[in-house]
């Protein structure tokens, strides 16, 4: 579970988007092309790093995003964390320097769940700038991701593991395939960019 961290921009942008909207879909789309293509994503690895575990129904959003993009036609993201092989506190600094190692100069989407307010549970939120992962239930990880992406699953401020423990499978899954909705769209985006400039 995440915090953003807008450490990379002095003007750092942000979007909010809830799963009932009926547009959602679109949006993450058009917000994800704008930013990562701004950002030069499409001439780079793609990296996709889905935080969370498989253990925790609140916490399982990051698995279950990678899960069903690593299994899409072309691999269109280099997939880290998936049900199977979850991102979380005890390897994160590990994945970390695999992808270090691994690529060069890669654009890293992070995505993760977090706990909210009342108002904003069922809100996706793309933003610039890395995420603080595990800082919402007090662990100390490196910040990661040029851009992140974190979903709203349940209330937080008071016993914050229970609260992920006791959310809604429902609400996680509606979350995980609105954004993979979202990054099938992107990914076929830069690709495109990326063979036209190449």
């Amino acid at each position: 579970m995440a915090v953003a961290n807008n450490i990379r921009s002095a003007v750092p942008w942000k979007h909010r988007i809830s799963i009932e909207d009926p547009l959602a879909i679109e949006k993450i789309q058009h917000t994800l092309v704008e930013h990562c293509l701004r950002h030069g994503a499409a001439g780079r690895p793609l990296v996709l790093l889905c935080i969370g575990t498989d253990r925790s129904t609140g916490d399982c959003l990051g698995p279950l995003v990678g899960t069903q993009l690593s299994c899409e036609d072309g691999k269109i993201f280099h997939v880290y964390g998936t049900l199977d092989h979850p991102v979380h506190a005890g390897n994160l600094e590990e994945r970390l320097r695999d992808i270090k190692q691994k690529f060069a100069d890669p654009f890293i989407i992070a995505l993760d769940a977090c706990l909210g307010s009342i108002e904003n549970v069922g809100y996706i939120n793309i933003g610039e700038g890395s995420l603080q992962p595990g800082a919402g239930v007090n662990k100390s990880l490196p910040p990661v991701g040029h851009i992140h992406i974190t979903g709203v699953v349940n209330v937080g401020g008071f016993m914050e593991y229970l609260v992920l423990q006791n959310t809604r499978l429902s609400l996680v899954m509606k979350m995980a395939n609105v954004m993979v909705k979202g990054l099938v769209c992107l990914a076929r985006v830069c690709k495109q960019e990326k063979a036209r400039s190449g």
